[in-house]
């Protein structure tokens, strides 16, 4: 077996189990442990996997602060911000999460639509200073300033008075095995309390999320299922993917260009077996 063949599998086995472990391939490959490691090594240094003790694990994203996450992605963002709008309906309480593909929902919602939108961000908040008909609650605590999010008991507490309708979720990645994560036990925490609170759960990704592990999981997690389509503002195809749960209904909804609807919600189901957990 090649090497360029033998580290493509080693991607594969990554991909679908969530970590390699060196001993167990080298059996699968009929090769010495030896041989994986320096695999392992290898694309390590090519920036492919993280390198661990007795094989390997998924890359961790890098994580920015607040002002330079602003520039990237901004235009899908815009048009996932647009679609995720178009859920909401007239009456409406919603919860939005920090972040800037959330902050594009803030900025899509209908200037006639009476809502309620509640949110720990005072970001989130101040984008909509100006909208007519937008009733806001931002929650208190203590501000963790890379996300611009409140955090800890005195937001939870404020939270738990809350049931919103939709909550709109922001993570820093998404994995197959591994499910949605973020880099802050503190901001972990609140985010599965807002969606304990909250009817619905959608998550919003961009495509540089996917394939990653934060250092934290966040325990929401996928199965895979059938892809069922949005639009963004634009016309361009967005993907939700969907499955009911005891409490409350959590989606997964990505904007990618250049992808057609059937080829997409094939990539999409593939890439999405994600496991069931229930966060009660």
């Amino acid at each position: 077996m090649l090497t360029t063949q033998r580290k493509t599998l080693i991607l594969d086995i990554l991909r679908r189990d969530g970590q390699v472990i060196a001993k167990r391939v080298a059996e699968d490959f009929a090769l010495s442990e030896d041989t994986i490691r320096r695999d392992l090594r290898e694309m390590a240094a090519e920036g492919l996997l993280k390198r661990v003790h007795g094989g390997a694990m998924p890359l961790a994203p890098d994580l920015p602060d607040f002002t330079a996450r602003r520039s990237v992605s901004s235009q899908i963002k815009a048009r996932l911000g647009a679609a995720a709008a178009a859920m909401i309906k007239p009456g409406q309480m919603i919860f939005l999460d920090g972040g800037t593909t959330t902050a594009e929902i803030a900025r899509h919602l209908p200037r006639d639509m009476p809502l309620t939108v509640a949110t720990h961000s005072p970001t989130i908040a101040a984008e909509l200073e100006h909208h007519p008909t937008a009733e806001v609650i931002l929650t208190g605590g203590r501000l963790y300033k890379h996300s611009m999010v409140a955090t800890g008991a005195a937001a939870a507490a404020a939270i738990s008075q809350l049931r919103p309708d939709l909550f709109f979720l922001g993570v820093t990645a998404a994995h197959p095995v591994h499910g949605l994560s973020t880099g802050d036990f503190e901001e972990a925490a609140i985010k599965r309390h807002i969606a304990r609170c909250s009817a619905e759960t959608h998550v919003l990704l961009t495509e540089e999320k996917f394939d990653l592990v934060s250092p934290l999981p966040g325990a929401w997690h996928f199965r895979g299922g059938g892809a069922d389509r949005a639009h963004g503002g634009d016309g361009r195809t967005a993907e939700t993917l969907s499955r009911s749960q005891r409490r409350n209904r959590r989606s997964m909804m990505v904007l990618r260009e250049g992808c057609g609807a059937a080829a997409c919600g094939k990539r999409l189901a593939a890439r999405a077996a994600m496991k069931a957990a229930n966060t009660a």
